[in-house]
């Protein structure tokens, strides 16, 4: 290698390792962070319509042990997500900030969202099943058993409009008493789609290790589900899959992308959400510093875009009144950025 190529590759090198790099800043707020946020990485040309220039990644709570399931409430503003090991739900306002415990005991729930009739639906861990909270307050149990056998332990769920809810079902909630009641897991893990009229509970694929976050594209033709299965399985490849939706089943499964990114290290994706022109979103974590927080990966499954957080990132929601702020549970905190991506779907 000649000194001007040496040079050059050190160079590179060194920028790249630069953009991967953890930025040091003051996550209280009380220090501004220098415009642009450089914990806001554009990996791909493409990213940057949707990076805004003026606005920082913020930490709007902290104090949870293993925040998950955020969703976000049009109606009421606000942020809805659960404290697994703690059993609750909290509540962030648009309007002012506050939050507070919104259901207590919450049967050590993952998942949440709203079906399209602005009902929340949830994943109990504790309980293995999912749930929906009526407008009078009482919980219905939509599905505890699939062929007579208990759910392992549901995980994260979507509703698609024609008021189906698909839901992962991959069992860690009963793998530890810490995020549920640890028992046996009877049944292979699975995705499942449930028609709440009928109360018919279908398996629409097993062709996956741990099933964990899943989303629609935003046509609802594809259906993206992230795999975690490696946590339990060496064999199991650490990606996001996709499958073709026909006649609500799932068809032609395949990798969508591999979450290694090329000399920082391979995670795991968890939650994930889609945007109007097909983007998607992925929590990202167990890398660590450069890796853990929100990776963007365009339709044709090209790593676009990178936020940086100071934790492991669980799952992420579009919220706001344009649904244009991304809302991101990391382990211990609740995090929020602004961006030019409108969210797809209702939460």
């Amino acid at each position: 290698m000649t000194k001007m190529h040496r040079r050059g590759f050190l160079a590179g090198a060194a920028s790249l390792a630069a953009a991967f790099a953890q930025s040091k800043r003051d996550w209280t707020g009380k220090e501004p962070v220098r415009y642009p946020d450089p914990d806001i990485v554009a990996l791909d040309p493409r990213f940057n319509k949707y990076k805004l220039g003026n606005t920082p990644i913020q930490r709007l709570h902290t104090g949870t042990l293993w925040a998950e399931g955020p969703a976000w409430n049009g109606v009421g503003r606000y942020l809805l997500w659960s404290d697994i090991p703690n059993n609750v739900q909290l509540r962030w306002l648009e309007e002012d900030g506050h939050v507070s415990v919104f259901r207590s005991p919450a049967g050590n729930s993952n998942g949440n969202t709203f079906d399209w009739e602005g009902r929340q639906i949830a994943c109990e861990h504790g309980n293995r099943r999912v749930v929906r909270y009526e407008y009078n307050g009482k919980i219905t149990a939509l599905a505890d058993k699939f062929e007579g056998k208990p759910l392992n332990a549901p995980n994260d769920a979507v509703v698609h409009p024609d008021g189906g809810i698909w839901f992962t079902d991959p069992g860690y909630g009963s793998l530890m008493h810490y995020e549920g009641n640890k028992g046996e897991l009877v049944i292979k893990e699975a995705v499942y789609r449930l028609d709440p009229k009928t109360g018919k509970l279908d398996k629409v694929t097993d062709e996956i290790f741990k099933p964990n976050g899943l989303c629609f594209s935003p046509d609802y033709k594809k259906l993206y589900i992230a795999d975690t299965g490696a946590s339990h399985y060496p064999q199991a490849p650490r990606n996001i899959k996709v499958w073709d939706v026909a006649d609500n089943k799932l068809v032609k499964g395949r990798q969508f992308v591999s979450m290694e990114l090329p000399g920082v290290g391979a995670g795991f994706a968890d939650g994930i959400r889609a945007d109007t022109d097909g983007n998607v979103w992925a929590s990202a974590g167990w890398v660590g510093d450069g890796y853990d927080g929100v990776h963007i990966f365009s339709p044709d499954g090209v790593r676009i875009g990178l936020i940086k957080l100071p934790e492991i990132c669980s799952n992420v929601c579009f919220g706001g009144t344009k649904r244009n702020r991304l809302f991101m549970t990391g382990s211990q905190s609740l995090y929020a950025v602004y961006t030019e991506s409108i969210g797809a779907h209702i939460c």
